[in-house]
């Protein structure tokens, strides 16, 4: 037996969510190394990187693993367009952002239902709603979760960013900002919000689960192309993730205690505030992502002429977890 067919027989081996995708994946050279991210809002990418699955997977092929962290969805998102990322995990609204602007990626992976965002301010500073921030100073980090969820807020409350005083920071530092006094209030992001509402007794002044976007997995649309047999053969370790994550919560809360260096408080926290139940792009998933797109179109910063609902459909790929089943 060639080579190639003992290579073509276990492509056809590795699981239904990649054997539809063997055929094309011939054509294509196999890449030396694919390029992930794990971030500390992507739980199970944590998983995987401590337990190295991915690289058992795709050991006999040849193939590295490289691991890059993503401090928000806008690293994630600039990752992947410079190339520097095969795939990378952020919030589906800033997906659906970086699509409008015409970055080349596909949406394939729903890695968890977090409330990840909530807009955050210290004891002293008399806001209690909403309607307080009008010309306060408010730290968010643009092209992200938390960034949306205080858009559509301030729009929910009758606002705007031109009402209040908007200072563009990435989210640790942010939460220090707040901290320090240096800003009013914060549109927080796990586990760092986690942290400043356990440790500095800082306060969720405005909370809405609905108004999150899930975390999803994208991909660059050259490497999907060119590979959707490894990207089905990521996607199936990703569920091997999912899953130990699941079956195992104190290991999860211990692993990302020590990846953040966080309290098992601080990690408790945030896991409680993260559903990893539903791995599949379905109606839900699609109806809250397009409701953020929607309301960033009214807000202005998505331009009126575009077509939210056609961008959105030109973003998502379900054909990777139309089998899989949820887990609770």
């Amino acid at each position: 037996m060639t080579l190639d067919r003992r290579r073509l027989i276990k492509a056809a081996l590795v699981g239904p969510i990649a054997a539809p995708f063997v055929g094309r994946a011939q054509a294509a050279a196999k890449p030396e190394t694919i390029t992930l991210d794990w971030a500390y809002y992507n739980p199970v990418s944590l998983i995987l990187k401590d337990q190295g699955w991915l690289e058992e997977e795709l050991a006999a092929d040849g193939i590295g693993v490289r691991w890059v962290q993503s401090l928000g969805s806008n690293k994630a998102l600039e990752f992947l367009n410079a190339g520097s990322l095969d795939l990378g995990s952020t919030a589906g609204a800033a997906a659906l952002l970086g699509r409008v602007n015409k970055q080349p990626i596909k949406v394939v992976y729903v890695f968890s239902k977090p409330e990840w965002t909530a807009l955050v301010t210290r004891p002293d500073t008399g806001i209690a709603a909403v309607k307080d921030l009008a010309g306060r100073s408010v730290a968010a980090t643009k092209g992200t979760d938390p960034y949306i969820f205080l858009l559509r807020a301030l729009e929910g409350a009758g606002l705007s960013a031109a009402d209040i005083q908007l200072v563009l920071l990435q989210h640790d530092q942010g939460r220090l900002a707040l901290e320090r006094g240096d800003v009013d209030a914060w549109a927080g992001l796990d586990p760092m919000m986690a942290q400043t509402e356990l440790e500095s007794a800082n306060i969720l002044f405005y909370r809405d689960p609905d108004a999150n976007s899930y975390g999803v997995l994208n991909v660059r649309e050259a490497f999907l192309e060119a590979h959707p047999d490894l990207v089905a053969r990521v996607l199936k370790v990703y569920e091997r993730g999912r899953r130990h994550a699941l079956e195992n919560r104190d290991a999860l809360i211990a692993t990302l205690a020590a990846a953040a260096k966080l309290s098992p408080a601080v990690a408790t926290r945030q896991i409680e505030r993260t559903d990893l139940t539903e791995p599949r792009l379905g109606d839900a998933q699609r109806s809250t992502i397009l409701a953020a797109g929607k309301a960033l179109q009214g807000a202005g910063i998505i331009d009126a002429a575009v077509d939210v609902e056609a961008t959105l459909e030109s973003l998502l790929d379900r054909r990777f977890v139309a089998d899989l089943a949820s887990a609770g």
